[in-house]
């Protein structure tokens, strides 16, 4: 045995009997503040467990290592065998952490395929012709087989699109391109108002005559990836291919038909839509000991889109709901009311994974309290966002006040997300541990989104602050 292992061993074990040690400190001082006030936290108390989760947690890092595990099939397109390997890698890595129970439950699913890479060409008498780079929209249909080619109508919003009309469009392939306000300093908000023309644009283009879309990325980077996402068809109008074009090339397109207006694009897709499928939401739980049927759910969706194995969107947030769960139990925490992580199948395709779950027959007799979707990116968090009445900001805030012991900046109103909104109809409270999201958009939907776009510190951050709120919340209830 050399030196240097036997060093490292020795740290190993020194770190381990140091955690050991205040492990066993915190629960004799838990203990005595519990036998005070039964089932209701004493800042004093939520601080010790706050640095329990923490000291345990930062040493060991263990939510990107199940990231690593859940990204390892690629990307997990909704009923995909990858999708139905990544449900099977799941439960494994629940019932090897040793939750109470783990279970599978059954979501019906669309079945849609990409199909062959994509082809694009720009043709301009001008510039000549140039490659760009082009990815079909989730649910669009294929252009013919031999592809299509057709003159580009720029255009930057539907007002716009509809004072041009039939006589302007029809026949051509529409280029939305609107870019996401850099103005705005809440990303999401931008992406809202960019990404209407990925899902709507087809159909508002259709209604005058358009042979395809083509739209613009919804990302704040200028590069050459482009980004896919749902887009949905308005029944009655023509089904028209759609694509995401790169915005590098958005940009030069831009310019090119400025100066051509006869530019021409072809375009060339092969996606298709197959028969419903069968998969599944993956569930682990720490069973309350006390209030059992009353539940705190925290959780994120398993599926992906195709061009990346979906690091940050999303097994992120399930990475970082797993990792919640088994900080709770491997510091010894009993929580009264069961905590519960669910893994929901198919929120990229419209949420049917959300749906199933709320509504199936195995809720009956449960009641859940709050429901935390983890779906904004691995980066590092700033806040707790939760329900919408401020008399609960002033209940939690013990809570708001040791979470900043964990670097979180502030707590208020807030959270959702398409997987917990049935529970939220149903009266769950909805929350969110909100993290910086700056630069989840450069990689969000693309094939930029990958493990190593995720730093591992600041999703184990994530993972501290939900462990936190949730034995809270298991403890003291709505």
């Amino acid at each position: 045995m050399n030196q240097r292992f036997k060093t490292n061993s020795v740290l190993r074990i020194s770190l381990f009997l140091l955690l050991a040690s205040f492990c066993l400190s915190g629960q004799q001082l838990l203990a005595q503040e519990t036998g005070k006030s039964k089932n209701t936290l004493t800042e004093q108390q939520l601080t010790v467990v706050a640095d329990r989760i923490k000291s345990l947690g930062l040493a060991e890092e263990k939510a990107y290592e199940f990231l690593l595990r859940l990204t390892s099939v690629g990307g997990r397109l909704t009923g995909s065998p990858q999708a139905e390997e990544a449900v099977g890698q799941a439960v494994k890595l629940m019932k090897e952490l040793g939750l109470d129970r783990v279970w599978t439950e059954p979501v019906t699913v669309n079945r849609w395929v990409r199909g062959e890479k994509e082809i694009g060409l720009v043709k301009s008498r001008k510039f000549g012709q140039h490659k760009i780079n082009v990815a079909a929209l989730g649910n669009s249909r294929a252009t013919p087989g031999e592809g299509l080619e057709a003159g580009l109508v720029e255009v930057h919003s539907f007002p716009e699109l509809e004072k041009l009309g039939e006589k302007v469009i029809k026949g051509q392939v529409v280029f939305f391109n609107q870019p996401m306000d850099r103005t705005l300093i809440n990303p999401f908000a931008a992406y809202g108002q960019a990404a209407q023309f990925r899902v709507k644009g087809a159909s508002a283009a259709a209604k005058y005559g358009a042979v395809a879309v083509m739209v613009r990325s919804a990302t704040l980077r200028i590069d050459e990836h482009p980004h896919t996402g749902l887009m949905t068809y308005e029944s009655g109008l023509p089904e028209i291919p759609a694509v995401s074009v790169a915005t590098a090339d958005a940009e030069k397109i831009s310019r090119w038909l400025k100066e051509d207006p006869e530019t021409r694009v072809f375009l060339k897709t092969s996606c298709q839509q197959l028969g419903p499928v069968v998969s599944h939401n993956v569930i682990g739980e720490l069973t309350g000991a006390e209030y059992p049927e009353e539940i705190i759910l925290a959780g994120g969706h398993l599926d992906s889109w195709d061009l990346s194995p979906g690091a940050h969107d999303d097994a992120a947030g399930c990475a970082v709901a797993v990792e919640a769960l088994r900080l709770i139990k491997a510091c010894g925490l009993k929580p009264a009311r069961t905590i519960r992580a669910v893994l929901f199948m198919d929120e990229e395709f419209g949420g049917t994974g959300g749906r199933a779950y709320a509504s199936s027959p195995r809720r009956a007799g449960e009641k859940h309290l709050l429901a935390i979707e983890q779906d904004q990116g691995g980066g590092v968090p700033l806040g707790l966002a939760v329900g919408k009445n401020p008399e609960l900001l002033q209940k939690i805030s013990p809570l708001a006040r040791v979470l900043q012991q964990l670097g979180l900046h502030w707590v208020k109103n807030g959270g959702g997300g398409v997987d917990i909104s049935p529970l939220v109809e149903q009266g769950s409270l909805a929350g969110t541990i909100v993290p910086d999201a700056q630069r989840y958009f450069d990689f969000h939907h693309s094939a930029l989104d990958v493990p190593a776009a995720v730093h591992p510190r600041e999703l184990q951050l994530q993972a501290l602050a939900l462990a936190l709120t949730l034995y809270y919340f298991s403890q003291e209830g709505i």
